[in-house]
């Protein structure tokens, strides 16, 4: 199957300043796929390049077939419609209620009546595990971990098959945050959907990332599964994974692969 994204050789540069030098990986169909890195090195600028928000000075970015440099404005629009995004601090609009926030989208992109609206960003709010209420709540009413649930169910307004989500446990207590990897999960063996993540959460990227891609050195320095990754003898990879806790949780992984194996 081809990949649902491929990234190959993207170079991005600020001025004189270069963030991706060569930068290739690629996401298959349902797998929750990490990008991982050190400050600096273009995480969020890289899913920016995915989701059309900015260009890469080369190189060339494919999503769902698609090559993003040679779609027309019409093809852009119905591909934006493909996939949703969770921004790090959910980006809610603070004037518009939860049920208006996450109905925005389909009242831009579909013809859908009033009430048949209404009835989808409801299914989308229990969808995430929010009460009813919640609806008719400002975004300044709701605590951090709601918030990122309400901006969730905006993501997925639009039935969408791929998942952005920029440090989607950031700012959540451990228990929120354990629990949203759960829902993260649950939503991707539901509705079938790919999942791309930035994060830094090191049990996100043990208990719930299938493969993942580390940036360092203005390039991908290591992609593919925990273990593969831990392979890599990158300094930011060793600095980054082979520590006491991420060494103990590494053994979990390969007894578990190994009976896999067997």
């Amino acid at each position: 199957m081809s990949p649902v994204i491929e990234v190959s050789g993207i170079v991005t540069r600020f001025g004189s300043h270069t963030v991706h030098d060569g930068v290739s990986l690629h996401i298959d169909k349902n797998e929750i796929y990490g990008i991982l890195g050190e400050s600096g090195s273009g995480k969020s600028v890289l899913m920016r390049e995915m989701i059309m928000l900015q260009k890469p000075d080369a190189g060339k970015v494919t999503v769902l077939g698609r090559d993003l440099a040679r779609i027309t404005f019409e093809e852009a629009q119905k591909l934006r419609s493909e996939w949703g995004v969770l921004f790090q601090f959910g980006a809610l609009y603070s004037s518009l209620t939860i049920a208006e926030n996450i109905e925005v989208q389909l009242k831009e992109y579909t013809k859908l009546s009033k009430r048949m609206r209404d009835k989808l960003v409801r299914s989308k709010i229990a969808l995430v595990g929010l009460d009813a209420h919640v609806g008719a709540l400002y975004p300044a009413e709701l605590s951090g971990g709601m918030i990122k649930r309400a901006a969730l169910a905006r993501a997925l307004a639009m039935e969408p098959s791929l998942l952005f989500l920029d440090e989607p446990t950031s700012g959540l207590d451990p228990v929120g945050a354990r629990n949203f990897d759960k829902l993260i999960v649950e939503l991707r063996d539901m509705l079938g959907i790919t999942v791309v993540m930035i994060t830094h959460d090191l049990d996100s990227i043990f208990n719930i990332v299938d493969r993942m891609a580390i940036l360092a050195d203005k390039r991908v320095v290591a992609e593919g599964n925990i273990q593969e990754v831990l392979r890599s003898t990158h300094p930011f990879v060793e600095a980054f994974f082979k520590n006491d806790y991420t060494r103990e949780k590494f053994a979990d992984k390969l007894k578990e692969g190994e009976k896999d194996v067997q």
